[in-house]
């Protein structure tokens, strides 16, 4: 079992010894992640990014991490290959030689 497999199922083991698979359905995680994803926005908002405070920002990105993982096992997706094929598009869609230093959409490189 690789790291991210590990991590994966320390976060199931959690959730099942708490019987809480049962609010785990696609839709709720889905809408968990984007809650705690807009939770971490409000740490950076009004402020320069450098006024961030680290231990919030840990706890924050460490529950999109959670419910990002918890949503791939709900559709029994596998985290490290789905995110390897979205650097494989994105190379394509963002080549290197029209892209570096540029933040240009890849629709109008």
């Amino acid at each position: 079992m690789n790291p991210l497999e590990k991590l994966q199922q320390k976060l199931i083991d959690f959730r099942n010894e708490r019987d809480w698979k049962q609010f785990h359905n696609g839709k709720d995680l889905a809408l968990a992640l984007s809650i705690e994803a807009a939770e971490l926005n409000e740490l950076f908002l009004w402020k320069d990014a450098s006024e961030v405070e680290l231990p919030k920002l840990k706890e924050e990105l460490a529950d999109v991490f959670a419910y990002a993982f918890l949503l791939a096992d709900c559709y029994d997706l596998d985290v490290e290959k789905i995110v390897e094929e979205k650097i494989v598009k994105n190379g394509i869609k963002y080549p290197v030689d029209k892209s570096k230093g540029s933040n240009t959409k890849y629709s109008e490189l």
